[in-house]
C-alpha cells in the first residue's frame, strides 16, 4: 500500500517547519517510517525560478507575476523533488511530511485572482499538479491558522528586524492578509484539517499546536488500518 502524504500549510510565520520537524521526531520513535520534505526546494536547481520569482526579478510585488504562471514555477521543483528523492518512499508506505506544497498555490496564487475564478483555479492546480505532472494528492492536509499580526512578529523575530531578508509575499501584509481568506476558502472546498495556532492575540505554544497535530494525523493512520506502520 502507498505511504500516508501528510501536507503542513499556512502562511509565513505559522511554525510549519518546526511542527514538521516535531512530527518527524514522534513518528521515529514510535518505529514509523517517515521522510520530511520541503518546499521550495531551495538546496537544488529546480528552485531557481522560484527564487527568481520571490526575489523580486520578475516584479516587486506578488501580482507582479499571474497565478498561473507563478503556480508553474513551484510545480516544477515540486516534480524534481518528488521524482529524484521521494517517490520510493512513498511507494514502498512511508509517511511522507511535506512543508508546504500543491496547498501553497492555492493559498498564495489562488489570493490574486477574483473571487468568481477561485473554484475554476483549485480545479487547474489539482488537474496541473496532480494530473498532468502526475504528482501524488495529499492524503492529508494540516493547516496551521496563525493570525496574520501574529505571524508578523514571528517572522521579525526570525529575520530579526532585517526587512531585506523578507521575500516579496512575506514583505507585503496585505497579501498575507488576502492569502488568509483564500486559504479559508481552499481548505473549506478540498476538506483541510484547521489547526488554530492561537489564542485571543496570543500564539499557542510550540507544544499545544503539536499535540493537536499529531492527533489529527493518529486519527488518519487508524482509519488507513495503520498504513506506513510496521
Amino acid at each position: 500500500m502507498r505511504g500516508l502524504l501528510v501536507t503542513l500549510e499556512g502562511l509565513d510565520g505559522s511554525g510549519k517547519g518546526t511542527q514538521a520537524g516535531l512530527l518527524r521526531q514522534a513518528l521515529a520513535g514510535r518505529g514509523v517510517p517517515v521522510r520530511q520534505v520541503s518546499f521550495p526546494d531551495y538546496s537544488h536547481p529546480s528552485s531557481a525560478l522560484v527564487k527568481m520569482y520571490l526575489n523580486g526579478e520578475f516584479g516587486r510585488e506578488p501580482g507582479d507575476v499571474n497565478a498561473y504562471a507563478a503556480s508553474a514555477f513551484f510545480a516544477v521543483d515540486r516534480y524534481a523533488s518528488y521524482r529524484k528523492y521521494w517517490k520510493p518512499a512513498l511507494d514502498s508506505g512511508e509517511v511522507v511530511l511535506a512543508d508546504r506544497y500543491t496547498t501553497s498555490n492555492m493559498v498564495y496564487q489562488l489570493s490574486k485572482l477574483p473571487r468568481q475564478e477561485w473554484d475554476a483555479f483549485l480545479t487547474w492546480v489539482e488537474d496541473f499538479e496532480y494530473g498532468k505532472l502526475g504528482l501524488p494528492a495529499p492524503d492529508l492536509t494540516l493547516y496551521l491558522d496563525m493570525p496574520p499580526e501574529l505571524s508578523e512578529k514571528l517572522l521579525e523575530k526570525r529575520y530579526q528586524g532585517d526587512e531585506g531578508k523578507k521575500d516579496i509575499h512575506e514583505r507585503d501584509e496585505a497579501y498575507l492578509r488576502v492569502c488568509r481568506e483564500s486559504a479559508y476558502y481552499a481548505a473549506r472546498r478540498l476538506g483541510w484539517r484547521m489547526i488554530s495556532c492561537s489564542e485571543g492575540n496570543n500564539p499557542k505554544t510550540v507544544e499545544e499546536i503539536h499535540r493537536e497535530i499529531l492527533g489529527c494525523l493518529e486519527e488518519s493512520l487508524r482509519q488507513r488500518g495503520g498504513a506506513g506502520e510496521k
